[in-house]
């Protein structure tokens, strides 16, 4: 049976549970993951966030009947949409609220709780749904070819990625179907834009046998299914190159590595385990003496949560230390600080330098 198939006996499932409960007098519930750091563990075995126990109850009350119309409305609406092989966007979901009457959302933040809430409680992720994000899903350059199908004649074509010029290849916000080709010793998934189109200006996938992923920030979700799949099937290893500040390590790159603790019932598929810190560290800072930023507030609070809450930074010491060490020194800095030594610093020497030493990685 075929996936979208399954979600849709998933919900029926649901569905005539409830209804049975409803004959029988008896109140429906509604349970779903804590999704929280507080309900996650780091096992480095499975290698990403995993769920613990907690959960949180809604039984249909006066208070809650709204949220429970919302939630049934909305897995009726993935039903028919998997049932169709169609799909909606999280904005388009929101808009068809609009006809539920007194269930309608009034915001969309409200209807992507909601949803959010309803993928972990179905145990599947929401593209399985039929629900996929507005956000690219990140640009691809180097020596990769991407295999898609045609969705008018359900033929194989074949994308190669060195073949875009100044630009590059988009990852589509569903990948489950790709399939890849190709000869590279690694994956470098980058942060920011500019510097991807750096690498991309000068061919720095041609000088070091790569292929080169432009994150944009923090990588959607199928920017990091796509890094995932390409790494297990290609048996490649992913290395991250962020910003030295504890935005693009604890958000970027951990997000890509681990996880987080909101999407913990989806981690297993959409994080990166092998994945290694390429970036800039709190010591190469030093090392290059690299103009640097002030810390923000709000910089020093994600490096104390991180500290004190955080399993993967409780598990990795050398995380702890790199935090601390940044707490110290006040200071961030941009990947872009390299080019005080030369616009293309970072292709004749920091990164040539990060690949000879792996003792400067972080895990």
């Amino acid at each position: 049976m075929a996936k979208k198939n399954k979600v849709a006996v998933l919900i029926k499932e649901f569905a005539d549970d409830m209804y049975k409960k409803i004959l029988k007098k008896k109140s429906p519930k509604i349970k779903t993951p804590l999704r929280a750091l507080s309900n996650v563990k780091y096992d480095i075995k499975e290698g990403y966030f995993e769920l613990l126990g907690k959960e949180k109850e809604r039984a249909l009350t006066t208070s809650t009947v709204k949220s429970f119309a919302q939630t049934l409305r909305l897995l009726g609406l993935s039903k028919e949409i998997v049932e169709k092989d169609d799909m909606a966007t999280k904005r388009e979901a929101y808009y068809v609220s609009k006809n539920w009457g007194e269930a309608k959302f009034n915001e969309q933040p409200e209807s992507d709780t909601i949803m959010d809430d309803v993928e972990a409680m179905m145990k599947v992720n929401r593209e399985q749904m039929g629900f996929i994000p507005e956000e690219k899903g990140g640009d691809i350059a180097g020596k990769l070819v991407v295999i898609d199908v045609d969705p008018d004649t359900g033929k194989e074509i074949k994308i190669d990625c060195t073949k875009f010029g100044s630009g590059a290849y988009s990852v589509p916000t569903s990948v489950e179907h790709l399939k890849f080709e190709t000869k590279a010793k690694f994956v470098l998934a980058i942060e920011t834009a500019g510097m991807f189109q750096r690498l991309v200006k000068h061919n720095y996938w041609k000088k070091a046998n790569c292929i080169l992923i432009s994150m944009g920030g923090v990588p959607t979700r199928a920017c990091r299914r796509f890094i995932r799949k390409l790494s297990d099937e290609k048996k490649l290893p992913v290395y991250v190159f962020t910003d030295g500040d504890p935005y693009g390590w604890m958000n970027i790159y951990r997000t890509l590595k681990v996880g987080s603790g909101n999407s913990a019932h989806i981690n297993e598929f959409f994080c990166v385990p092998k994945a290694k810190f390429f970036g800039i560290t709190a010591q190469d800072i030093v090392d290059y003496k690299l103009p640097t930023h002030p810390l923000k507030d709000v910089d020093i609070k994600r490096i104390k949560d991180a500290i004190k809450n955080d399993p993967f930074v409780h598990h990795h010491k050398e995380w702890a230390k790199c935090l601390n060490q940044l707490v110290k020194m006040k200071v961030r800095a941009e990947q872009q600080a390299l080019a005080k030594h030369g616009l293309n610093f970072v292709i004749s020497d920091y990164l040539p330098n990060k690949l000879k030493n792996a003792k400067t990685w972080l895990p």
